[in-house]
């Protein structure tokens, strides 16, 4: 499990934030394992042409979330959005992967 600390925190409630549109999330449910998905599966040559196609896929969900929601995606502003991103989309899936470190 990781330990998440308070800067961490703030931007996973940030993140939490800006994602309350059911249809966002949705999106993001199926758009950030998409993503996700592809990174391995570019390891390979002969898996490039899937990957490529997971990865836009994946994107389109997000940015359609987006609309829906009427806010611009977290990364625009912080990178490290995207790592939240998938500890939320995780634990939207009843992955418990984090935990927030009490404050010191």
């Amino acid at each position: 499990m990781i330990s998440l600390n308070a800067e961490w925190t703030r931007l996973l409630h940030k993140y939490q934030d800006d994602h309350r549109d059911p249809r966002n999330q949705a999106c993001h449910k199926i758009g950030i394992p998409l993503i996700a998905m592809s990174f391995p599966v570019g390891a390979t040559l002969v898996g490039l042409p899937l990957a490529g196609a997971l990865f836009t896929v994946g994107w389109g969900f997000q940015f359609v979330g987006h609309a829906f929601e009427g806010k611009k995606p977290s990364f625009v502003d912080d990178k490290r959005s995207l790592v939240i991103g998938l500890l939320w989309c995780m634990e939207k899936y009843g992955l418990r992967v984090y935990e927030e470190s009490p404050a010191a």
